[in-house]
């Protein structure tokens, strides 16, 4: 996996930090994975699946 560094506003740290907290996932790095996986399928992948315009092919 990339390491990567994101800047977020203090509530949605706290809200993440509440679902590790309640058990609903194991970390920080999960939940955020899991909320950047589902917004991925809805808005470009097709069928679950990555399908990448051409352009950022090219990158």
């Amino acid at each position: 996996m990339r390491l990567i560094t994101v800047k977020m506003s203090e509530i949605y740290v706290k809200g993440i930090d509440k679902l590790v907290e309640e058990g609903m996932y194991p970390s920080r790095s999960e939940a955020i994975r899991v909320a950047i996986r589902d917004l991925l399928m809805k808005e470009l992948w097709v069928d679950g699946m990555p399908h990448l315009v051409q352009s950022e092919r090219q990158e």
